[in-house]
């Protein structure tokens, strides 16, 4: 995505498009690609406090253009994982559990931010999407994978 295009009515409508749908699922992330768009894109807000995956600390809607993620550790740690994109399904990934995100801003800043336990593997799970990547396909035990009233009744 273009620096001329970060103020375009066209971005604006996609973004706002984006967040209606983000919050009508009740999801914590959606890529662009998820809803058709073929940029590198992502939106990510995290409301904080208790969760089953532990405390979190809020993240306020955040957009992500173009981000990178590199990885700083690769010590894994696994979380049941969902997706807007496969409803319906939830499984056990494993990913790096410290990574170090660098993007653009909306206003054309370069920026960069350092995540530790689950929201580093929010971030990955959101950024695969941009390499059109899904949850699924990090599945390592395909036995590790269950509608969600089985993972409701089995798992939690």
């Amino acid at each position: 995505m273009e620096p001329a295009e970060l103020d375009s009515p066209q971005l604006q409508a996609l973004l706002a498009d984006m967040v209606d749908t983000l919050h009508d699922y009740g999801g914590i992330g959606l890529a662009a690609p998820q809803i058709g768009e073929p940029l590198r894109l992502a939106i990510i807000e995290i409301d904080g406090g208790p969760t089953r995956y532990g405390e979190l600390a809020p993240l306020p809607l955040t957009v992500f253009i173009n981000p990178v993620i590199e990885v700083l550790d690769p010590a894994t740690a696994g979380y049941w994982e969902g997706c807007l994109s496969v409803p319906g399904l939830r499984g056990f990934v494993e990913r790096p559990q410290s990574v170090r995100i660098q993007y653009t801003n909306l206003i054309g800043a370069e920026e960069a931010m350092e995540l530790k336990g689950f929201p580093a593997t929010v971030f990955q799970h959101e950024f695969d999407h941009l390499d059109g990547k899904l949850f699924v396909d990090r599945i390592q035990d395909t036995r590790l994978l269950a509608f969600e009233q089985e993972f409701e009744r089995y798992h939690l």
